[in-house]
């Protein structure tokens, strides 16, 4: 049993403990996916609590979820919409091109220690400068580990175009790492 659907599970039989679990696992990368949405830290938290007040007081159908993490983003992309068509009917009609998407700095792994302090910068400069549809694509499969069928499926868009998104994120970094032409040694 994956360790998603075992907290499933937990939570399902009223287990708060795993609730908990589920929120500590989550509840940051969904608070910054709302954030990205509503452009407010505020609303981005409220938003998240609601979900997961929601998930709690419907946890008797929890185990019908196949895909709880994606479920999540889903509700946290409908909650962020609804709370904007609630707060402002205009910011609704913005298409993804308009949303100012921040990256945010995760603690680093053993790898990242080994690329030198420029070279990052360079490549979180690039990422920074994406477009934001292409950046918001890239730090969800990135930085918040979704699969491209997942990312498409929170997005309402096809894998193909997630596809070319990070294609061109992809493309713009090693260009800016000078990774897609030889070095010459003379």
């Amino acid at each position: 049993m994956q360790p998603l659907a075992a907290i499933q599970e937990r939570i399902s039989c009223g287990d708060e403990q795993a609730l908990a679990e589920l929120c500590r696992l989550l509840h940051r990368k969904l608070e910054q996916f709302a954030h990205t949405l509503v452009r407010s830290r505020e609303l981005a938290e409220e938003i998240v609590e609601d979900v997961f007040v929601k998930l709690w007081y419907n946890r008797q159908h929890i185990t019908t979820i196949d895909n709880l993490s994606v479920y999540l983003y889903v509700a946290v992309k409908n909650q962020s919409l609804n709370t904007l068509s609630r707060k402002a009917k205009e910011l609704v009609t913005a298409s993804y091109d308009q949303l100012d998407i921040t990256l945010t700095h995760t603690t680093a792994d053993p790898h990242d220690q080994l690329v030198s302090a420029e070279m990052m910068q360079r490549m979180y400069d690039v990422v920074e400068a994406l477009p934001p549809r292409c950046k918001m694509i890239f730090k969800l499969i990135r930085e918040d580990g979704l699969s491209y069928k997942e990312v498409a499926s929170i997005l309402s868009i096809s894998v193909n175009t997630i596809d070319a998104q990070m294609a061109i994120a992809v493309k713009r970094i090693a260009a800016a790492l000078e990774l897609t032409r030889p070095q010459k040694l003379f």
